[in-house]
């Protein structure tokens, strides 16, 4: 893959971990020191620094095998044919086996329902995943069974014709009746684990967003996403300085009305279907955590 320096003397191992997503600090270092990464044809020197509009070429590994074992874990499908299968996940449940979370995750409760019938495109970590949603983010997420839908499918998610829209609880009263945030999303510059509004080594991240209700202290918001960076939504609510209920990483450090988590659901999911074009909407209720949390609310 490649990807383009937005800096002047920035460390090579550190602007890797900037443009790349999920690489860290020692998988860049690694990178460099077996050559991976190469620039006009020449490989990239560890202690090279970067220059702005610098075309990088890196050539990432394929995955290690790994043994992801099936598993009979319950599904909550609410569309499936023979190319797509569409899921409302519940919170809590992690996407793909990771550190920390070698089972236990709907990839592992995938490759169980769909008996091995998955995409290979994102290898054996991830196959059939087209796009990701937190752990603790619930609702709507789209699988492909094979390659020539997933690469149907991640087309239109590059073109932005594959809609997903959100609701949200967040903090604060919300002052307009609708809004676009358009403010670009990268690396936080201390934190590797979280991301931030930022010019530096970023990406275009655009929400626009709706309110549906207004409480004492909290808003009832519609998000939808134009493009699908990392925790996109969590970043620039919280940059508007309405964080989502819960986010303890983005948002306020203690639980709020019984939640540690953010109060974020993907209710529903637009595509055209990789074999007919035709539009395929799929729309799921709120979630009981999220209702919960409604009845509790004081309208204003």
């Amino acid at each position: 893959m490649t990807v383009t320096c937005t800096e002047t003397g920035v460390r090579m191992d550190v602007a890797l971990t900037q443009l790349l997503e999920d690489v860290t600090r020692s998988a860049a270092q690694r990178l460099l020191e077996e050559g991976r990464v190469t620039c006009d044809g020449r490989t990239v020197k560890k202690n090279e620094k970067t220059v702005a509009g610098q075309v990088l070429t890196v050539d990432l590994p394929e995955p290690e095998a790994v043994d992801i074992v099936p598993q009979d874990i319950p599904l909550d499908i609410r569309y499936e044919d023979d190319d797509v299968i569409v899921l409302n996940k519940p919170k809590g449940l992690v996407v793909h086996p990771a550190a920390g979370h070698a089972d236990g995750t709907l990839v592992n409760a995938l490759l169980y329902h769909c008996a091995g019938s998955l995409s290979g495109i994102n290898g054996e970590l991830r196959p059939g995943i087209v796009h990701r949603i937190d752990k603790d983010t619930s609702g709507l997420l789209i699988v492909a069974k094979n390659d020539f839908a997933h690469q149907k499918l991640a087309a239109q998610l590059a073109d932005h014709t594959l809609a997903r829209t959100y609701e949200a609880i967040v903090c604060g009263g919300v002052k307009t009746d609708s809004g676009t945030i358009d403010a670009p999303i990268g690396r936080h510059p201390t934190d590797r684990k979280k991301m931030a509004v930022t010019e530096k080594n970023s990406r275009h991240a655009v929400t626009h967003y709706e309110v549906i209700a207004r409480y004492r202290g909290y808003t009832h918001i519609r998000c939808r996403l134009e493009t699908g960076r990392t925790h996109q939504i969590r970043v620039h609510m919280a940059y508007k300085g309405h964080p989502i209920l819960g986010d303890m990483v983005y948002g306020h450090k203690k639980p709020e009305l019984g939640m540690d988590s953010q109060c974020l659901h993907a209710r529903e999911l637009t595509f055209l279907h990789p074999r007919t074009d035709e539009p395929v909407t799929v729309r799921c209720e709120l979630p009981e955590y999220f209702t919960e949390v409604l009845s509790k609310l004081i309208p204003q």
